[in-house]
């Protein structure tokens, strides 16, 4: 959706028909229950015919789309309000839907996302920060590393590439080399913060360079700024939306 303009989005859905192609065309597998090919023709009421063995068939169905039922224009207007961070409260208005609609279907499109990113298993490497942080509201007594009450959450940022997330019970050596080895490709540089957990990367197959935050920030590349920018990226957005559910 991230592709199509808003003059775009009126064009395709002004026509129900077109706006079910588009949402199979970009978000569905299109293959055949029955026999597996993907050669079909499009017919009525969001369903399709399949040219090899004629069975016909919904591709919405088997996916979280067919959960609530709006027609493929609604979806795909409320797909790009969900692109461009329109709360729920604010996109129910638009869309003359309930809130509480409005708001599940939302959670079903972060569900989707997080289903699709749970595939994906691609190995980091090259320059890699990783730092953890800590989640969750206030509260009394210590702050930062060792606060009580809050979700512990490991960071691994490739630069110039991705961001791995993993919630983690404790910031021991161990946990965090278990993470890191699943993860990050030997031999890559890795940049953290002086935390004694990060100590055995060197032993480990990593060049391992870190930086002391209490002296200002080294010249050049040594510093872990990519991946705290990460953090402050998150947590406005969770203040925005009041948090999330676990």
């Amino acid at each position: 959706m991230n592709s199509m303009n808003l003059i775009e989005l009126g064009r395709i859905t002004s026509d129900e028909r077109e706006s079910f192609r588009y949402l199979c065309d970009k978000f569905i597998d299109l293959s055949c229950p029955n026999c597996k090919q993907q050669a079909y023709y499009f017919m009525s009421r969001q369903r399709l015919r399949c040219k090899i063995c004629g069975k016909d068939f919904s591709p919405l169905k088997s996916t979280k789309l067919s959960e609530i039922k709006i027609s493929a224009s609604r979806w795909l207007i409320l797909i790009k309000l969900f692109e461009l961070s329109v709360s729920a409260r604010k996109a129910s208005v638009e869309m003359n839907m309930s809130y509480k609609t409005t708001l599940k279907d939302f959670d079903l499109l972060r569900k989707a996302i997080a289903g699709e990113l749970s595939k994906c298993d691609e190995i980091l490497k090259g320059e890699i920060e990783l730092d953890e942080s800590y989640f969750g509201g206030k509260r009394k007594g210590k702050r930062g590393r060792g606060s009580a009450g809050k979700t512990i959450v490991f960071g691994i940022l490739e630069r110039g590439g991705k961001v791995s997330l993993e919630i983690v019970k404790n910031v021991t050596a161990e946990t965090l080399m278990s993470e890191t080895v699943k993860k990050v490709r030997r031999g890559s540089i890795v940049y953290t913060n002086k935390w004694k957990g990060y100590d055995s990367l060197m032993f480990s197959g990593y060049k391992h360079l870190n930086i002391d935050h209490r002296y200002k920030f080294k010249e050049g590349k040594v510093l872990i700024n990519g991946v705290e920018g990460f953090w402050s990226f998150a947590k406005e957005r969770l203040i925005k939306y009041h948090g999330i559910q676990a």
